[in-house]
């Protein structure tokens, strides 16, 4: 099973996406983390840096869900064209969405995150400002999540709603 994680910068989902791939014994495909090491390897900060790391995401969850193992993807995810990616990946899919109810306690956390991604800048409350005026809503089913939530409730419906996607109507590749 593909579980995606999206949401804004600082939004939580990579607290979430952490929590669920240790409770799942799951591989974590951290689409930042694989941005910087392309930015690291000299690959100049682009629109194309993005799509890249997103694409090197899509081969190795292909090869992890081949291997018949469930693979958690931190994402922002916020346009069709990212979320594509994940469509491409011939197995099961389930979508969680994390989002901030406080806009203070986002702006809080995003100004006080500090992540060793070498030569991938923090971003700033307006750049995700504009992130969320660009979002596009997702088409597929998924399950919302609120960030201002205890983060073991939060992982504890995430684990709820992916036994829903293994097993009912809802949200399939």
């Amino acid at each position: 099973m593909l579980i995606v994680l999206s949401g804004l910068p600082g939004s939580g989902k990579s607290t979430i996406a952490v929590g669920l791939a240790r409770r799942l014994g799951a591989p974590l495909l951290a689409v930042d983390r694989i941005e910087s090491a392309l930015l690291r390897a000299g690959v100049p900060m682009s629109f194309e840096t993005g799509v890249a790391a997103y694409e090197v995401a899509g081969a190795l969850a292909a090869v992890q869900v081949g291997l018949g193992l469930d693979v958690v993807v931190d994402a922002v995810n916020s346009l069709e064209i990212a979320r594509d990616t994940w469509r491409r990946t011939d197995a099961p899919r389930c979508v969680i969405e994390v989002a901030c109810s406080d806009a203070d306690e986002h702006r809080r956390r995003l100004a006080a995150r500090v992540r060793d991604l070498d030569g991938f800048p923090e971003p700033t409350w307006a750049y995700v400002e504009q992130r969320r005026r660009e979002w596009e809503p997702w088409t597929e089913e998924r399950l919302v999540l609120d960030s201002v939530d205890d983060v073991d409730a939060n992982v504890d419906r995430a684990l709820d709603w992916i036994a829903t996607c293994r097993t009912g109507p809802g949200p399939r590749a």
